[in-house]
């Protein structure tokens, strides 16, 4: 029975997984899932986990609860020798060990990119994983409880502004979120107002969202500048140290709350593999998903999602390849596992090609942008097309329904505004208060005994204190 492995557990490699168990038969292949995290993180729902319209818990799927013929590994692949058939496996506790396989499927995903620009890496925080999404949130929320025992001034007007980097779809949705989640706060503080918060985001190139028209992007821009939220176009990021982000045009902006979403690159996984990579370091394969070299085909491996660089036969793509995003992933990876089913039985794969239909977005309540071809729509209409295509786009009907059950509770009870501090050091309050042993010279010092009249029982701390009755007259 051939040993199907794939590699990373995002999009892409959940639905080839998925797919695959219900297109074969029980015992016509082994399907092994390897993944750092035990689930699938739907990243078109992590902006409105920051505006807290998604619980975070229900952005996510679980791989174990839904892959139900495959063998579920929480681990990395480390290094992947092809020519041997062979990948090794290094879990967060315990002995890296190889495993054999007859097919990969390598489906890594993406990291964030970042440049070499000062202060970045250690005060930016990025928009690619639950957990970071969690944190901006948290934050936000935090730095309000701080300023509002501030008196006006530089340390409360840091706490109070925040600043994105990066113009896509990931940038200015969150960049959104994060506005709309400040103006429900504020009514909250009455010792701040509207005018105390501060909103920049930080774009280098002259225009935001390229997946829609020039007059949508500027529909969008004037939304945000209405709501009190400024974008800095044609402006680049030079120094982030300290909090204080210099700008290209001179201004200076201190910030507690720095979020990148400058683009992402593939997986650096692929540097430790025999495979094909191209200049960009993404896997080089096909239009149908096979890997393919400069000998050619390479048999028995297979790529998808942000670490495949997948011709887009379309001619929509950029530089010729599909964008890396959640609608080109999920859909190569349910082609993926129709192409390694056929080959199984001996058949030919066929390419993947999708038409973009549109793109949409959500720019916190009531607020959105939809683009399909010439057609541009911003304003709640855009909001609800952005709900209903993304609740119906989450995989399984379970995760729909509590994601959508959500949306309604939030809409009745309104936004929740509690923040759960603390989720770095979960143990620090514990620590705080904790007894522990005492240093061993303090323990063996000797006592000067008190005369008893002085002393009461327990008071040693070794025994419990004795209560006379009145029926015990001694």
């Amino acid at each position: 029975m051939p040993k199907i492995l794939v590699v990373g557990g995002g999009y892409a490699g959940f639905y080839t997984a998925w797919k695959l168990e219900k297109q074969l038969a029980k015992g016509e292949a082994e399907i092994v899932v390897v993944d750092p995290l035990p689930y699938l993180t739907y990243q078109p729902f992590l902006p409105e986990v920051v505006g807290g319209a998604v619980e975070p818990r229900h952005a996510i799927v679980s791989q174990r609860k839904h892959l139900k013929r495959s063998t579920v590994i929480t681990a990395k692949v480390t290094q992947i020798n092809h020519a041997a058939r062979t990948a090794t496996i290094t879990p967060e506790v315990g002995d890296a060990w190889d495993i054999t396989y007859d097919i990969i499927v390598v489906t890594a995903g993406s990291v964030s990119r970042t440049f070499p620009i000062p202060g970045v890496a250690d005060n930016a925080i990025g928009l690619k994983a639950i957990e970071e999404a969690v944190e901006i949130r948290n934050r936000i929320m935090t730095n309000f409880d701080k300023a509002a025992n501030l008196p006006p001034g530089p340390e409360r007007e840091r706490l109070l502004t925040f600043v994105v980097v990066g113009g896509g779809f990931a940038g200015i949705e969150v960049f959104a979120e994060m506005r709309s989640l400040a103006s429900a706060l504020v009514k909250y503080y009455p010792q701040l107002t509207f005018e105390d918060t501060h909103f920049h985001l930080i774009e280098a190139m002259g225009r935001i969202m390229p997946e829609v028209s020039l007059k949508t992007s500027h529909k969008v821009l004037k939304n945000l500048a209405e709501r009190g939220a400024f974008v800095h176009l044609d402006t680049q990021l030079q120094s982030a140290e300290n909090g204080v982000c210099q700008l290209s045009t001179g201004e200076s902006l201190e910030s507690d709350v720095i979020v990148w979403t400058a683009g992402v690159m593939a997986s650096p996984m692929l540097k430790n593999t025999d495979l094909p990579v191209e200049q960009r370091g993404r896997l080089q394969v096909r239009a149908d998903l096979r890997v393919e070299g400069d000998d050619g085909i390479v048999e028995g491996a297979w790529g998808a999602g942000d670490v495949a660089a997948v011709p887009d036969i379309t001619g929509g793509g950029v530089g010729g390849f599909c964008v890396p995003n959640a609608q080109h992933a999920v859909r190569q990876g349910k082609q993926l596992a129709k192409n390694i089913t056929a080959v199984l039985r001996g058949e030919l794969p066929k390419d993947y090609s999708h038409q973009n239909l549109g793109a949409v977005a959500g720019l916190g309540p009531g607020h959105g942008a939809f683009q399909s071809g010439k057609i541009g729509i911003t304003g709640p209409i855009a909001w609800l097309m952005h709900r209903g295509y993304h609740g119906l786009a989450i995989p399984t009907w379970e995760r729909k329904i509590r994601v959508i059950s959500n949306w309604v509770i939030a809409f009745v009870l309104g936004r929740d505004i509690a923040p759960i501090e603390n989720l770095e050091d979960p143990r620090e309050f514990f620590e705080r208060f904790a007894s522990r042993p005492r240093p061993p010279a303090a323990a063996e010092a000797p006592k000067e005994a008190a005369p008893a009249k002085d002393r009461l029982p327990g008071a040693d701390g070794l025994s419990a204190p004795v209560y006379a009755t009145p029926a015990q007259g001694k």
